[in-house]
Parts: structure tokens; sequence; C-alpha cells
């Protein structure tokens, strides 16, 4: 077993998290073990976090104490692995869809460190009585504008040094262009509020998607 980035380990050609509620599982993803530890095995077909840590993401800016901003948690399949590696911190899941909350709930009901907040993350004063200043922002929601999206909640909620992870999606954001267009666009936003350290592409695990690191200027 080799250990990846903090908390995120490979085992064989699998990559994994510890456990943080032994003998549960979120997506119905495999539970291992090694050396009396369970883990549970992350699926890059499943996570985008997942597949652009096995294309080759040079850094993940998480660590046992983070505070973590999750912005379009979804049901919480990543959300639940960033709360493995994130144990002694918090994961403030944000999502809108009725749909999917209900089994957010649901996993974060077992997660001490996940707290469930139904809003629109276009609006972050919504939830400004629930979340603390987080270390780290992470973000998939497919919306033409996520960036703006993303940058609204940094000036809000980012510590100094504060890290972002931000999924993009192309043909969220304008079918008619060539993803690698859309893409150049979108980092160069990024580029005015963050410095980017890394852009990863997430096929084939995601068509038309990359996963984007970086810091907040000063």
């Amino acid at each position: 077993m080799i250990e990846k980035f903090k908390g995120a380990y490979l085992i064989d050609d699998s990559l994994a998290t510890k456990n943080l509620v032994p003998g549960k599982r979120v997506y119905g993803e495999r539970l291992v073990q090694d050396g009396g530890i369970e883990y549970r095995l992350w699926n890059p077909n499943r996570s985008k976090l997942a597949a652009a840590i096995f294309n080759g993401l040079k850094e993940l800016p998480l660590s046992e104490s983070s505070k973590v901003l999750y912005l379009g948690a979804a049901s919480g399949t990543t959300a639940s692995h960033v709360s493995d590696i994130a144990l002694q911190g918090l994961v403030f899941c944000v999502d809108f869809s009725p749909r999917v909350f209900v089994k957010l709930l649901e996993v974060c009901s077992l997660r001490k460190n996940m707290i469930p907040i139904f809003a629109d993350a276009s609006q972050p004063e919504q939830y400004s009585s629930l979340v603390e200043k987080c270390d780290v922002i992470y973000q998939d929601i497919a919306q033409p504008n996520q960036v703006e999206i993303l940058v609204a909640n940094a000036e809000r909620y980012l510590k100094p040094h504060g890290s972002i992870i931000i999924a993009i999606k192309a043909r969220s954001i304008d079918v008619s262009k060539k993803p690698k267009e859309i893409f150049d666009a979108e980092i160069q936003k990024l580029k005015k509020f963050f410095r980017v350290s890394d852009v990863v592409y997430l096929e084939p695990y995601e068509k038309d998607h990359v996963l984007v690191v970086g810091e907040i200027l000063e």
C-alpha cells in the first residue's frame, strides 16, 4: 500500500481512503482490510477527484484537519471520501437538488464531520450562519457561471492562502465551442483570483471535463 496523498492510498491498482465509519458503504463501493484498518475503494468512474488522482494530479490540498466547503455535494459520493481524509475537520456540503439531498442527509447522518446544507451555491449569503471560514473550497457544479459562483464563495468563506478545487464541465458552459477553448477561457477567469497550480483532464473517466487546483491570491 502506498500513501499517494495525505489520507489517499493506492492498494494494488485501486485508490482508497480509510473508512471513517467502518462497515458502512456510501455508494456500493468495495470495503477492504489492510493491517487491521478498513478502507473504502474510491471509484474514478464515480468521482471526478478520484479520476484526477488517477490521471496524475500533482497536489491534493487536504489534510486531516481541513475545513472544506463542498459546493455541489450531490448524494455525497466524493464528499464522503473528502470526509474520510479530513477526519478531524469539517465538510460543509451544499446542494440544491431535493432528489439528491435526501441521500446526502442519509450519508451525513452517519458521518460526524459532514454538515448538509440545502441551499443555492450561487447565493452564498444563504448559508453564512452555517459555514465557517474554510481551508478549501471544492466545487462540482454544472452551471455556465461556475467560476463566478466559486469566486463569490471564496470571497466570503475561503481563508487567506486557502485552496480551491473546481471541476469544469465544458458542455455546461457552451456546447457550440470546442472544450479546450472553453477550458482555456475559464482558467483565464480563475487566474484573476487564484494562482492555478494544476489542470488535469479527466478522460476517459469523464468526457469534456477538467479539474483545476489553485490558491487564492493575496
